[in-house]
């Protein structure tokens, strides 16, 4: 069943679309100025409200790089960050200084570059000046930022809420027109089922219908085994979590859309109680003793709190978990994979994109 909108809102939707419509023709008749700049920089983004993956896509380029001995760093504004200008992150950050997502990924790849920046060209001319040896940046969720002009865009879009599927701000979820996805050099399909048939791949291809000069791919999600939230030595009586049917489950989630991951947790394990949160929710004190006594509650002989990767950056921060509750705490790293077997060809679109265009860090602007 398609998701209810209110018809109300549709006359909101063609004003924002004419709005943002005004505003990219402006960008694209070089009336309003970008930034173009003499090195490799590849743009991970969507244009749409909520998840596409763009947190597990970005970390796959990031690994990717790395493997190909490349200098990374990415770029994000560090959504709900209490700071504005520019940080690069450091073994002392915090959320509140660059947000989640980024703090995520440094943990991750301590050895790239990883910086935030409300405006992105300040954040690259600033990444240049502090990390000149700086090869290829990633601007995390940038597509909408006309200010610059990334060399290679990678557009996102979720299997279950087709770009070509939706509707304006505030009917719907775009931020701005479908036919905006003409900027983007690769169109992902993202949260493809593992199984997607290949009638089922060609209809939407045709549906997306995309320029001969764009490639289209489908990516899964997929979820790895858990692992511990906070580095303890104590000893305890629980295990990594199993599928036995006596382990219960606390699942802590504050992400756009994380029925997935429940569906995924479903499957292995019987006992659920989901405690759902907002996207990049900033955890309290308050929301910490529910958590404790859901977890307490839990009647199973053997139970545990699972959250996402992002949220775990988040719980690390507090000082006033309890090490039993520490021990039982852990999360679900997320990757992605590539269906029909097009990795290859994705992964060296990049690395060609990357080889050709290393040069001199110098700007040069539209």
């Amino acid at each position: 069943m398609g998701e209810k909108r209110n018809i109300l809102l549709y006359p909101l939707s063609l004003a924002y679309g004419i709005i943002t419509g005004i505003r990219n023709f402006l960008y694209d008749k070089e009336v309003f100025r970008s930034t173009e700049f003499s090195m490799p920089v590849i743009c991970v983004g969507n244009i749409t409200v909520g998840g596409t993956g763009k947190t597990p896509h970005s970390e796959y380029l990031v690994n990717l790089l790395i493997r190909n001995n490349f200098n990374v760093a990415t770029l994000s504004r560090g959504y709900k960050r209490e700071t504005n200008d520019f940080r690069i992150a450091t073994s002392g950050s915090t959320v509140k200084e660059i947000g989640d997502e980024p703090l995520q990924i440094f943990r991750k790849y301590p050895g790239i570059t990883v910086a935030v920046d409300r405006k992105r060209v300040n954040g690259v001319r600033k990444i240049l000046e502090k990390k000149p040896d700086t090869d290829v940046i990633i601007l995390d969720d940038g597509f909408q930022h006309r200010k610059i002009t990334p060399g290679f865009s990678i557009l996102l879009t979720d299997f279950a809420r087709l770009i070509v599927r939706d509707h304006m701000l505030p009917y719907g979820n775009l931020r701005e027109s479908a036919g905006n996805m003409h900027r983007a050099d690769i169109i992902l399909v993202t949260k493809s089922p593992d199984d997607l048939s290949p009638i089922q791949r060609r209809l939407i291809v045709k549906e997306i219908d995309k320029a001969p000069y764009q490639n289209l791919y489908f990516t899964t999600i997929v979820y790895n085994d858990p692992l511990p939230v906070f580095d303890t030595d104590n000893s305890t009586s629980y295990s990594r979590p199993d599928d036995s049917e006596d382990c219960g489950i606390i699942l802590v989630t504050g992400i756009a859309n994380p029925g997935p991951l429940k569906r995924y947790l479903e499957k292995k394990y019987r006992k659920i109680t989901h405690l759902s949160f907002s996207d990049h929710h900033n955890y309290n004190d308050d929301d910490l003793a529910s958590v404790t006594n859901a977890w307490s509650s839990l009647r199973s002989p053997v139970k545990y709190i699972i959250t996402t990767e992002k949220d775990a950056v988040r719980f690390r921060e507090f000082s006033n978990i309890a090490e039993s509750l520490k021990t039982a705490f852990y999360y679900i790293p997320v990757g992605i994979d590539f269906l029909n077997d097009d990795r290859e060809e994705f992964d060296n679109l990049i690395i060609d994109y990357v080889r050709k265009n290393k040069r001199d860090n110098r700007v040069s602007e539209i």
